[in-house]
């Protein structure tokens, strides 16, 4: 099952990730300026993922990948795939899985790799 990682980004905004089941990133969130907004956009999500659209496109270059608009309000962007078959398995693995995710919070740490 995946995993929702609330973490910061450099300008000291959070956001989360949403994880496959082998680790790798789906879809990355919007900034949130506080972590309990963070925290609270995972549950809304959770709660209405039935209601979430998945808007695909197609680069330039030819990779996919698609945007998940919640009540018309773009909510996060998803990594790049190479084919569209792999995107509509990002897609269904959110759908089969982010009810049931755990929310891991890594946003206290500066650094995973502290020096000692």
């Amino acid at each position: 099952m995946g995993a929702f990682v609330i973490s910061k980004r450099f300008n000291d905004e959070y956001k989360f990730v949403f994880t496959s089941r082998k680790g790798k990133a789906i879809f990355t969130s919007n900034s949130y300026e506080l972590k309990f907004e963070c925290e609270e956009a995972v549950e809304v999500f959770k709660q209405n993922i039935d209601k979430s659209v998945f808007v695909k496109h197609k680069t330039a270059k030819g990779q996919y990948f698609f945007k998940l608009m919640m009540n018309d309000v773009l909510f996060a962007v998803s990594r790049k795939y190479t084919t569209e078959l792999r995107l509509q398995k990002g897609i269904n693995e959110i759908v089969l899985y982010a009810v049931k995710s755990e929310t891991l919070d890594f946003s206290e740490s500066d650094s995973i790799f502290q020096q000692p």
